[in-house]
């Protein structure tokens, strides 16, 4: 699993941003033919791989959901082609609609590309056509209100596609903008800038609203210092407070604490600046982003690494030649530093964010070249995710558990989905290794596993077989790596939660009592350590199964969602320790089960994925237990029934794995929840797509183990471990 050039200068410099007039064909090179090298990663920095099959200047990258890359546009063709990540190879990806350079890729919500804009040769477009990369077909989609290129485009969290600014074809800056919507496959005309912008940047703030800053006002007119922001529920500009320097060609990143680094850009027509800034969405207010970039540069690349940094690529300083230098930001120590020089300088060129953590960048305009169809990988020191030693045992439908001396327990689980297992190992962090302890007393999965506040580890019910339901218990004493009885549940129990109650005892609710469907239990019972035994509680209001249980910071329990006997459920309840009794709380806003819970330090608790009326959801919700009420959030990036998920040191959560329903199967890639910003970020891609899996966050370094699992070809003995951003 865990494997882990010949024009002149100002037309050069300006090439992205202004049509010359001519086909980059009257001036094509031959392909560059440089064979692939090693494949294999390097510790740290660039490795090369192979060659696209043509040469692009301008084009687009997009990362798919399948975690290719899709490159378009940037030469005289339609022929698009996909980066295959696993095994380093560019393969067809079938013909766009219109050939396109300085066009904008945006994915969208429902997995497709949409296109828009551009040029080529003496034509501008005003088309803009959608990529399926189920069926590797594009297919023309409505049309914009006038010829665009160079303009930019902006995922909205309403899923919503604002494009605004850029140029005409005559080299005068545009001030409209348009929303595009996904579902009708229509353009609708948004409010126009406050002021004509080409060679600008787009940044999608925290609350939604799009930061709009610098360009030019024509194709040689003035630089812009000037920001203004767009309010999606208004559709209304407002200024925001100048830069401290004018940019145009720069980039705009949005960072992990929610603010936007601006870096870089031209500042006349042959000067690049080694200055860049921060802006701070909560007070409107520019700050200096730390020391200056190694080099001046526009033009360039940035990308937002998995580490929270951001990685600038390429561009030009001004002159010639390009450059091939790179740069990383530190926003944790507002710093910027050289890092490995790329194998060619590259001007026009992609770069696009990997799964596995790298980058990957590819073609543009190289020294005396005009383009390019080289691409290499940069390697970051530290990757999202790394193996770690193997358990012995393949295992699914486990309980891992982080005991209070830091080791972590994996116990019991399936190997076939039928019987159950009883083995039991600790993982060690310090030494990256699994041991054998000892074996439950009874084979479980499907059980529970609760760390008591005497540092013993409470496993509870779940099923012997495919028809068996246990209702014993028992007690592993890490001091003695041994497992000892306890008191029996009343009656046999599988698929329930365990919450451990603020004084000490534990709250099992719900699950199933036998492969019946009427076998759902509403009963719930109290685990109390000092005396080993089970009471029983209040049942719930309702008979549940695959619902979550989450402990609030007044001592309750939310229940939520989940399996009933009379269908999904959209309900949730509270159980309160003092009064005994559930009552009812706030509904989500649709069924859902076999989601994931997890409390967040504000004390509300944020729901994901899950399987809904549709099947596998993306959606997310909060609930606020001030209120009683749920909001919904930024949905996720990927449907997920079945979900992992932890909170991170930073507030944030992470989430992986789980099944994407219909078609799309397993999921390997990973996602994580920012709270500050409500927009959920690439976590990277686990090297084997899986559900059921065991996840926990360590103690100490804050790094979160994955175990085990059920994956494509079966059951999983592999783990991994995930190092998330500061």
């Amino acid at each position: 699993m865990f494997e882990l050039r010949g024009l002149g200068r100002q037309a050069a410099l300006w090439m992205t941003l202004v049509f010359v007039g001519c086909s980059h064909e009257d001036f094509a090179d031959a392909l560059n033919e440089t064979p692939a090298q090693s494949q294999g990663l390097a510790s740290t920095g660039w490795v090369s791989t192979p060659n696209m099959s043509t040469q692009r200047l301008d084009h687009t990258a997009t990362v798919l959901p399948n975690g290719r890359v899709l490159v378009a546009g940037g030469q005289s063709s339609t022929l698009a082609e996909q980066y295959d990540v696993a095994t380093a190879r560019w393969l067809s990806a079938g013909q766009m609609v219109a050939m396109r350079r300085r066009h904008t890729a945006t994915l969208l919500p429902n997995g497709k590309v949409l296109l828009v804009g551009g040029d080529f040769s003496a034509a501008t477009t005003g088309t803009a056509e959608l990529y399926d990369a189920a069926t590797g077909a594009s297919s023309a989609t409505g049309s914009l209100d006038s010829l665009r290129s160079g303009h930019t485009a902006t995922l909205l969290l309403n899923g919503q596609v604002l494009v605004l600014g850029g140029e005409d074809g005559t080299g005068s800056a545009l001030r409209t903008a348009r929303l595009y919507n996904a579902d009708t496959g229509t353009w609708t005309p948004a409010h126009s800038m406050v002021t004509q912008r080409m060679g600008h940047a787009a940044a999608l703030l925290p609350d939604g609203k799009v930061l709009v800053t610098g360009g030019r006002s024509s194709a040689w007119g003035s630089v812009l210092r000037t920001a203004e922001v767009y309010d999606p529920a208004t559709g209304l500009w407002t200024p925001a407070a100048p830069m401290a320097a004018p940019r145009a060609g720069h980039t705009a990143t949005a960072l992990l604490n929610g603010k936007v680094l601006v870096a870089g850009g031209l500042v006349d027509d042959i000067s690049a600046t080694r200055s860049s800034e921060l802006f701070d969405a909560a007070s409107g207010a520019w700050a200096s982003a730390g020391n200056l970039m190694p080099t001046g540069r526009a033009q360039h690349t940035a990308t937002l690494l998995h580490s929270g940094e951001v990685l600038v690529t390429g561009g030009t300083d001004g002159g010639e030649p390009y450059l091939r230098s790179a740069a990383l930001y530190d926003p944790v120590n507002a710093l910027w530093s050289n890092t490995f020089t790329m194998g060619t300088s590259r001007l026009g060129h992609i770069a696009a964010l990997l799964g596995s953590g790298e980058v990957l960048v590819a073609g543009g305009s190289p020294d005396g070249v005009l383009r390019t169809a080289t691409s290499e990988r940069f390697v970051p020191s530290v990757l999202p995710w790394r193996a770690t030693a193997s358990m012995a045992s393949s295992r699914y439908q486990h309980s891992l558990t982080v005991l209070p001396a830091g080791e972590v327990l994996a116990a019991g689980g399936s190997a076939n989905g039928s019987t159950a297992l009883s083995g039991a190992e600790l993982y060690s962090e310090a030494t990256g290794t699994w041991r054998q302890t000892g074996s439950m007393l009874n084979e479980r999965f499907f059980h529970t596993a609760t760390v008591l506040p005497d540092g013993k580890v409470l496993a509870a019910g779940g099923q012997s077989h495919s028809s068996g339901y246990l209702t014993t218990a028992e007690l592993y004493d890490a001091a003695t790596g041994s497992w000892s009885t306890t008191g029996p549940l009343a009656g046999p129990r599988a698929r329930h939660t365990a919450t451990l109650m603020p004084n000490g005892q534990v709250l099992v609710a719900g699950g199933r009592m036998s492969s019946s469907f009427s076998g759902m239990l509403a009963t719930a019972e109290l685990y109390d350590a000092a005396t080993g035994t089970w009471t029983a509680a209040s049942p719930m209001s309702r008979r549940r199964q695959y619902h979550t249980a989450t402990v609030l910071p007044s001592g309750k329990v939310l229940v939520v969602g989940g399996n009933t006997p009379e269908g999904d459920t959209a309900t949730a309840e509270v159980y309160s320790l003092s009064t005994g009794q559930w009552t009812s709380t706030g509904s989500l806003s649709g069924t859902r089960y076999g989601h994931s819970a997890v409390a967040l330090p504000s004390g509300k608790v944020l729901v994901s994925g899950g399987w809904g009326a549709r099947g596998a959801l993306a959606t997310a919700e909060l609930y606020d237990p001030a209120t009683g009420t749920w909001t919904s959030v930024a949905s996720m990036q990927h449907p997920r029934y079945g979900p992992l998920s932890t909170l991170l040191p930073s507030g944030r959560v992470l989430v992986l794995g789980g099944d994407g329903g219909g078609s799309v199967g397993l999921l390997a890639s990973a996602e994580v929840f920012d709270v500050a910003s409500g927009q959920w970020l690439s976590a990277g891609t686990l090297p084997s797509a899986l559900t059921s899996a065991g996840v926990v966050t360590l103690n100490g370094s804050g790094r979160v183990l994955v175990a085990g699992g059920l994956g494509t070809s079966g059951t999983l003995s592999a783990a991994g471990l995930y190092s998330p951003a500061p």
